[in-house]
Parts: structure tokens; sequence; C-alpha cells
């Protein structure tokens, strides 16, 4: 296979097709091949997986997911990289491309059409100013077994944070309700052509077949998450009632009472069993009215 990681091949490679980087799709492709073949293996993809891939770029981790998968079906949105993937994909035989933007695709239907009989799982090198839609809409197709990515390091951190650390927010709470999250290994800058200003983590999520919270309305809980989360720092009872103004200031601290909390808890220290425990009462006092 054509050494996509290696800058002498690389650049005559974009040259040739008249390719430049753009920053506004956050283009920077892998020069360390250590970096896709530990992804992908790191990744728990086999002969009976089935790989959503999202962004190939110019498929250094396509190349290294395709020698362990049954099957990927890369999804990328830049059409210019076309003849350049027809070459470094060449020997891939297992390797489906898909043009077009991940965000408006059903990738539930997706996945079944193009993955069918193996066990899905998802990989990406995200592009840092879309990472939070993009695994958004990962989690929440809920049809992968993992979900493998590489993002911003600050990101990694906040998607495995725990309660009360510096690092925990809305989006730890969103990610941590669909998955259990594992940080794998940090990517340095120098990895990268161009080399961006950040270094960049690798995390998988392995979605929650089962979830033990035994919440009654998923809406109010993420609205209870959100909420809490909004006036950081600050008494939890403050952003209930401004997230909830229906129950007002008082309603609020009942809630938090009628929970079992102290009067001056947090929402950033609560875990989701506690944010649990909050919607429901809020959705039973709803539907008590």
């Amino acid at each position: 296979m054509v050494n996509v990681c290696d800058i002498q091949v690389m650049k005559p490679l974009l040259a040739e097709h008249g390719f430049h980087f753009s920053k506004a799709k956050g283009q920077n492709f892998l020069i360390a091949p250590w970096v896709p073949e530990s992804i992908a293996r790191e990744s728990g993809v086999d002969e009976t997986v089935g790989v959503l891939e999202i962004g190939p770029g110019i498929g250094p981790l396509t190349q290294q997911l395709s020698l362990l998968a049954g099957k990927v079906c890369a999804v990328e949105v830049d059409e210019r990289l076309k003849p350049i993937l027809g070459i470094t994909l060449a020997e891939c035989s297992n390797v489906e491309l898909v043009w077009g933007d991940v965000l408006k695709l059903d990738i539930p239907s997706l996945v079944r059409e193009k993955l069918p009989g193996l066990r899905p799982m998802a990989c990406a090198n995200l592009p840092y100013y879309i990472t939070s839609p993009i695994l958004t809409a990962l989690l929440e197709a809920e049809c992968f077994e993992a979900v493998t990515v590489m993002v911003q390091k600050e990101v990694a951190q906040r998607i495995a944070a725990q309660p009360g650390s510096a690092d925990y927010s809305a989006f730890t709470v969103f990610c941590q309700y669909y998955a259990q999250p594992e940080l794998l290994f940090d990517v340095p800058a120098h990895c990268f052509l161009p080399q961006p200003k950040v270094t960049s983590a690798v995390v998988t999520l392995r979605t929650r077949k089962e979830r033990p919270w035994d919440i009654l309305d998923v809406d109010t809980f993420f609205r209870v998450v959100r909420s809490s989360f909004a006036m950081r720092r600050k008494k939890l009872s403050n952003g209930l009632a401004s997230g909830f103004p229906e129950l007002g200031k008082a309603g609020a601290e009942n809630v938090i009472a009628a929970c079992g909390f102290s009067e001056n808890v947090r929402g950033e220290t609560l875990g989701i069993p506690e944010f649990a425990r909050i919607a429901n009462e809020i959705h039973r006092r709803r539907n008590a009215k």
C-alpha cells in the first residue's frame, strides 16, 4: 500500500492533484504511521467488525482499519480527495467510500445498508471545529458497539472526566450517558501536517448495553444536566430555577431537598445517578399536577 504517512510520498501526491489543505474543513493529515496503526489496533476492530469511518482524508487510518476489519465504510465530505483516495486505497478491496456530509446522513440506515452482518463500530480523526456535533450524532445513532475518535486533548479529557473535576461538563454527562469512555493515548502536534497548535488524544467510547438509572423522562434528564452546568460554581438551585422557570427558586430548592442533597450543592459535583434522581423528582411533580 502507498505509505501516505511518509511526507516524501504525501507531498508529491497532493501536489500532483493540486490539493491544498482547507482550514475551513480543519484538515490536518497524519505523518506518523504509529498513530493510525495504534488507533486501529486499540479500537478493538477485527474481521467480525464493520467500521464506519468519518473523514478518511488521504486514507492512513482507512488503510489500517481495512487490514483488520471485515469492511470499512468511509464517509468523506471533500470531493477533491477522490483521485487521491483512488490511489491510496486501491489495494483495500473491503473499503467503500461514501461522499457526503455525515451530519446530513441517516447514520443507522447507512450502517444497516453498508455493514450488514457485521458488528458496527465507528472510528474517526475528527476536525476540532466539528468534534461535538459529529460525536453527538454517532452516539445518538445508538447503532455502534464502540466509537473511537481522535480529538483535541482537552475534549478527550472532558469526555472522560469525573464529577467535581475542572474538565467535567454537560458534554461529559451526555457522552457517559451513552457510553463508557477510556483515554487511550496522546498524539503530539508534530504527528500532523500541517502542524496544529494543540495536542490531540485518542479516546474510545464503549456504548452502554444498559443504562441502570431508571430515568423516567430523558428530555427532562438532559434539561436538568444543561441547567446544572449553565451556572457553574453557583448553587444548583440557581441553575434549576433558571432552566425550569415553572419551578421557581423555592420549587428548585424543594426538589433538591426532596432528593436528599444539601441546599448548597453544586451541579458540577453530581454524577448521572444524582442527575437522574433530580430529573425523576421534577417529572413526578409535573405529572402530579
